[in-house]
């Protein structure tokens, strides 16, 4: 008989250990297995991990070691997403190197991922600030900037002026920076960008292939891509209202069937038009300053309060003679973005609405709703944005919008304007080029050298990497690699005279646009070894959360293209398949002062379902908050650690996928916890129990009991079930299946007593075989000592994955369907093979049919077998 308590600490050191003496994770090119690659978003190193992190790398885990039970070759890898503005924060606030406090924190967190027991191949591990990985990131640049992907340029940037760096739009979050929290200003700069736009419609087509990507992730990049079709209109300004030099503005609309419903233009602060004006009117030269301290995202434009400023110009309107439209400095309007100029119908547009309501403007409906008086309709709070027939617009009048759009479309493009056609059908990208310049040191150095009288040249392959230097200074604001006294000042490769070096280092989305390529061949010393990337990608299954359905995701799929175009890789699409796991989340809890406290020194105090929190040390009352999700500034977080010693890591793998499905947050809560330890406690138990009535027969008795067959069943049905739940990622579903199994075997001991048969130490034993089997995937380490218990010598790990006897799968009793004239009355449990007859009578004894037979005479009753019964009266 087995010890009392299973001693989860001391068990699951012992197999990690037996684990790496083995290297069974370890995965080999060379391996005639088909191969599987299973990888999740690799972690920013910044100091600690939270049980809430290992959250995806947990579901990751499971799926690897399935597959790898299924016969594959499985590649599941870890890295460090290591550059980034938080390290060289650090620096500053602790007087250290970035490079010191980075590689301090990966050592940490890599004992703490490591306690959790993943079968990830370390010796894949790789960094994003190691000079090798950077290294041939600059290489890749290189090769990209000779493909004509790389272009530098001045464009309206976002400026954190705390970071001091330029942020993405995607970066900007309501308004301010992602890091700093500080609000964003606009400015202008040279950039180095990669020309994500030249691939924008294989971006969107390619969303229609990602089949096993979720919905909600291919709407969002489609409408990030944000293609629309649509026509560039030239308005002709009056002359006497506007500078000399801006004669036309040209607008892009996606709906030229509602030009009769315009009421006003407006551009961009940047906007030629407003920049003439500005020089000549102060009053508007202030405006556009106001318009500049806000970031350039569209969602921060979304939410501003919409504002304008009237320059004086007007604009003919292209198709009502005579007319004439004012023009508008407004600052929900970016030159980034189509024209830099719209022309507002406040009709069929909820901003334009806003803004002609603000500013006193025409409101004019051109598109009747159906089931709509035309005498009576009109405009209140809420634009008019459906389909509808054409009202007030002349020869469009009666037309659909379709029809109305081809028609309008047909007439600008006949007309002229200062002998310019006036209107050109034009399809248009929301997307924008991505600047990669960031204005730091912890980053990959843009290998580009600045020479006088060369220009901009490529740093050559052969001399790379440019290394970052380790004597900087963070004293002053602004990029440390700018202050350096000597790093970048170098001989120009073209000329040998004097240049300096770009000192932008890249953005770190460029690190994270890769690194699932460079995994395939880590040490390489080229980015990728391209018969062995196009041998592991794409990646069969990708692990992360939605907030990167956009910057990361997007830009992978981008950067893989480019690798295709300079041949270091074979395909377009890095993840064919994308799983995004919800969170973890826990109370919280603040003293009276409005201080956080940690759920450990928190003791919850429940009495007649009153529950109150109280300081553990101090004895002090504190408020209990809502739930959020594990984050280090609430201090609501519980280490791996913590866990992990007092009732293994087993427990916390098994508690992260019970109960919720996989894509929900989850709540982290101890009762939870020591729930799911219960249970891996009792199967230690009912194994050990299993193991002590010895040997059981190697094949199945001839002569079995009904228990025993029943007990068989339920187990050739769980390992089809867990299956199928593994496969389509439904993890709480398949912890459900074992927790019948569990539940099957328990009772099953329980009747067998000492009065055991063969035919039932055969189904008792085969069953806890296939328990442990099926757990290994979410309790690896339990599972391993439960098959050790068993009296297997070799690893589980090792073991294939157990296949359900098809004869033991299909049940045999079915349940169909009663109808009495068509209505259905009941239901029939019945024996699969039952006759007609059989069926026949049991339906008629149920007491619903033969209350709706009501005494009448059967005329007939029609058995369909296996799915319904009709008694027709």
């Amino acid at each position: 008989m087995a010890a009392e308590r299973y001693d989860a600490a001391a068990r699951e050191r012992y197999w990690q250990e037996k684990w790496d003496e083995s290297a069974v994770f370890a995965a080999d090119e060379a391996d005639p297995r088909p191969k599987y690659y299973v990888l999740e978003m690799f972690p920013y190193p910044s100091g600690r991990i939270h049980i809430g992190h290992t959250r995806n790398y947990t579901m990751g885990d499971v799926v690897a070691r399935f597959m790898r039970a299924r016969g594959h070759n499985v590649l599941h890898p870890m890295g460090w997403d290591a550059f980034g503005m938080p390290a060289e924060n650090a620096a500053i606030e602790r007087g250290i190197h970035p490079g010191e406090w980075t590689y301090d924190n990966i050592a940490t967190m890599r004992d703490q991922l490591k306690l959790m027991g993943f079968s990830i191949d370390w010796s894949r591990e790789l960094a994003t600030c190691d000079v090798e990985y950077y290294a041939q990131q600059q290489s890749l640049f290189v090769d990209l900037l000779e493909a004509g992907l790389v272009e530098r340029k001045t464009r309206k940037v976002n400026w954190d002026p705390v970071d001091q760096t330029v942020l993405a739009n995607e970066q900007v979050i309501d308004g301010k920076g992602w890091r700093s929290g500080a609000p964003v200003e606009q400015r202008e700069l040279a950039q180095w960008f990669f020309k994500i736009t030249e691939f924008a419609d294989e971006l969107l087509e390619g969303l229609e292939s990602l089949e096993r990507w979720p919905e909600k992730v291919r709407l969002m990049q489609s409408n990030w891509i944000g293609r629309s079709e649509g026509m560039l209109v030239l308005f002709e300004t009056i002359a006497e209202t506007a500078p000399e030099n801006v004669p036309t503005i040209q607008v892009f609309t996606t709906r030229p069937d509602t030009l009769f419903g315009a009421s006003f233009l407006a551009i961009a602060a940047d906007h030629p038009l407003a920049s003439a004006v500005g020089q000549a009117d102060k009053t508007a030269a202030d405006f556009i300053a106001e318009c500049q301290r806000h970031g350039t995202s569209a969602a921060e434009l979304e939410t501003l309060e919409k504002q304008g400023y009237d320059t004086g110009v007007r604009v003919a309107h292209p198709v009502i003679e005579g007319a004439t439209l004012p023009v508008y400095i407004a600052n929900f309007i970016l030159s980034e973005y189509g024209t830099g100029a719209i022309f507002g119908c406040p009709a069929h547009d909820q901003r334009d609405l806003e803004f002609a309501r603000k500013y006193d403007l025409p409101v004019t409906p051109v598109v009747l709703p159906p089931n709509e008086d035309e005498g009576s309709f009109a405009i209140g709070d809420e634009a008019y944005t459906g389909d509808g027939t054409m009202i007030n617009s002349d020869f469009l009048n009666g037309m659909d919008v379709p029809a109305a759009k081809a028609a309008m479309s047909d007439r600008l493009e006949q007309q002229t304007v200062r002998n310019i056609q006036q209107g050109e059908r034009k399809i248009q990208f929301r997307l924008r080029d991505w600047g990669i310049s960031r204005q730091r040191y912890w980053g990959c150095p843009i290998p580009m050298i600045h020479c006088e009288t060369c220009g901009i040249v490529p740093v050559p392959k052969d001399t790379l990497p440019v290394e970052l230097p380790n004597d900087v200074s963070f004293d002053k604001p602004g990029n440390p690699l700018d202050h350096h006294p000597s790093w970048k000042i170098v001989t120009c490769p073209s000329c040998g005279g004097d240049a300096r070096r770009e000192t932008d280092t890249m953005d770190t989305f460029v690190d994270s646009s890769w690194y699932f390529a460079r995994f395939t061949a880590p040490r390489a010393e080229t980015p990728t070894v391209p018969e062995v990337a196009d041998e592991w990608l794409p990646v069969d299954q990708y692990i992360g959360g939605i907030e990167h359905a956009i910057l990361h995701l997007l830009y992978a799929r981008f950067f893989t293209r480019a690798m295709h175009r300079t041949g270091h890789v074979g395909l377009d699409e890095p993840f064919a398949g994308l799983f995004t796991q919800g969170m973890v989340t826990h109370e919280t809890y603040r003293t009276k002062d409005g201080q956080w406290v940690e759920p450990g020194l928190v003791r919850i105090e429940d009495s007649e379902g009153d529950r109150k929190a109280v300081h553990a040390e101090t004895g002090e009352e504190i408020a209990i908050g809502a739930l959020e999700k594990m984050s280090k500034s609430k201090k609501n977080t519980v280490g791996p650690e913590e866990i992990v010693g007092q009732y293994g890591a087993d427990t916390a793998r098994w508690f992260m996928l019970s109960d919720t499905p996989p894509e929900r947050d989850i709540q982290w809560t101890e009762s939870g916890v020591e729930g799911s330890y219960r249970f891996l406690q009792r199967v230690w138990r009912m194994t050990g129990e299993v193991a002590a009535l010895g040997d059981a027969p190697s094949d199945v008795p001839k002569d079995i009991s009904e228990t025993a067959a029943e007990l068989r069943r339920t187990t050739h049905k769980t390992i089809a079930a867990v299956t199928a739940s593994i496969e389509n990622l439904r993890f709480n579903s398949a912890v459900a299946q074992i927790y019948e199994l569990s539940n099957a075997l328990s009772a099953a001991l329980n009747k067998a007593g000492k009065s055991l048969d063969a035919g039932m130490h055969f189904a008792l034993g085969e069953a806890t075989r296939t328990l442990a089997r099926l757990a290994a995937p979410m309790v690896p380490h339990l599972a391993e000592e439960c098959w050790a218990m068993l009296g297997h010598h070799g690893l589980l790990t090792e073991e294939s994955w157990p296949s359900p006897d098809p004869a033991l799968v299909v049940d045999d009793q079915v349940t169909i369907a009663v109808q009495v004239n068509g209505k259905r009355r009941d239901e029939l449990t019945i024996a699969r093979d039952a006759s007609k007859e059989d069926i026949e009578a049991a339906a008629l004894k149920l007491e619903n049919v033969a209350r709706a037979i009501g005494g009448r005479e059967i005329k007939k009753i029609v058995v369909v077998p296996q799915r319904i019964v009709n008694v027709v009266a």
